[in-house]
């Protein structure tokens, strides 16, 4: 039986290795889904360009204006002084937001009323958009911060000039500091918020999903489509000797691919590998299982190679979108967060996230082990059966 499903194997490989296409397809994918997930997939929005409408123009607003220039994620690259010039700004896209110091603003810092600073922003890109009006409303917040307390400081100072011959304690009274509470935020896990470092992890099982997919379904497809698998009936060959020798290099090339872009994403992007190899691994190995499974289902229900291929990506398409990949899982609907559920490919990412971002174990990801060994044994499981009724 060995001998048997090691012959199959090394005839496997070398058909593989033997086309020039397929070897292009084993190795070229990969890398190019890195490199474009690693340099042109990219949230981040480290410099922002904004747009400076003063119509104030009061030493306050100036200063205001300061802390802008100030910060190392905007910059001021305009100054409207009409509504039709930032109008044509933001039609162009030429700025990402436009802010607005509104008359009066001086008069309201200096008598301590409540006012306002209007930001507008291109909605066109939500996420930009969001990022820029976080970054503006905590210049914002800091410089309401410091005139609150010089504010305070100055009343204080008068109250104290005004009560000095009422009284020692009342003075000390008066005196007394106000609590300041300053708010200090940390991010655990990706200090520097790069999205390389959130979508580079899902790459792997980009990959291995497609690669171990499509050339299962396609190898055994191939089979039937050029008459070959009628002689490998008739040869002493038992039908799960053949599954096992058309399955197994799959396996090697799956492990290859997810070896080939964790070293490129540490090499390459020096994305920060915080968990057990071993663990990776282990998992790859579990969620295989799964991949193998639905191409062998494939390849019984398909008669040609481009039938295959379509019906790959019938069911790569919904399960990569399903996945939490690219869009977190609780902002979609509650219909599409309950058939995520029965993905498999959401289990196999949150593991290999978890593994390179937060260096989880499997004391803290075994549900999602659990949840992917039960998919893989029964879709495995399954398709063989039906496989084997089909050779039969």
């Amino acid at each position: 039986m060995k001998q048997r499903i090691r012959t199959i194997v090394r005839k496997e490989f070398r058909q593989a290795f033997r086309d020039p296409r397929m070897r292009t397809f084993l190795f070229l994918p990969p890398l190019i889904q890195l490199l474009v997930f690693g340099y042109a997939v990219n949230l981040d929005v480290d410099t922002a360009r904004i747009a400076w409408m003063d119509q104030d123009r009061t030493p306050e607003s100036r200063d205001l204006r300061s802390e802008f220039v100030g910060s190392e994620r905007l910059m001021i690259v305009a100054e409207p002084r009409t509504s039709a010039e930032m109008q044509r700004l933001l039609d162009k896209s030429s700025v990402d937001a436009v802010v607005i110091v509104l008359p009066g603003f001086a008069k309201d810092v200096e008598q301590g009323t409540p006012t306002s600073v209007q930001v507008l922003m291109d909605g066109t890109n939500s996420n930009t958009a969001s990022i820029v009006s976080g970054y503006a409303g905590q210049i914002v917040a800091r410089y309401s911060t410091d005139v609150a307390q010089r504010l305070q400081r100055s009343q204080m100072h008068g109250a104290a000039a005004a009560s000095a011959t009422q009284g020692s304690a009342q003075n000390a009274s008066i005196a007394a500091p106000l609590p300041n509470l300053v708010a200090r935020s940390r991010v655990w896990f990706n200090p520097d918020l790069r999205s390389r470092n959130y979508f580079i992890p899902g790459v792997i099982v980009n990959i291995i999903t497609l690669v171990t997919l499509s050339l299962t379904a396609m190898a055994i497809v191939r089979e039937k489509e050029i008459g070959t698998m009628e002689q490998l009936l008739v040869t002493p060959i038992r039908p799960i000797e053949l599954i096992i020798g058309k399955t197994l290099p799959f396996v090697f090339v799956g492990f290859w691919d997810m070896l080939l872009v964790l070293a490129a994403s540490l090499v390459i992007f020096h994305v920060p590998f915080r968990g057990s190899f071993w663990l990776l691994a282990l998992a790859s190995l579990v969620y295989i299982l799964t991949t193998l499974g639905l191409g062998l289902f494939i390849s019984t229900v398909s008669r040609t190679q481009q039938q295959a291929m379509l019906a790959t990506f019938l069911f790569f398409q919904p399960f990569f979108m399903l996945s939490g990949f690219t869009f977190p899982i609780r902002n979609m609907p509650k219909s599409m967060q309950y058939l995520t559920i029965i993905n498999p490919v959401r289990y196999f990412l949150e593991i290999v996230r978890g593994i390179f971002i937060r260096g989880s174990g499997l004391d803290t990801l075994w549900p999602e082990m659990v949840a992917m060994l039960v998919f893989g044994v029964v879709i495995l499981g399954a398709s063989v059966k039906r496989f084997h009724r089909t050779l039969e």
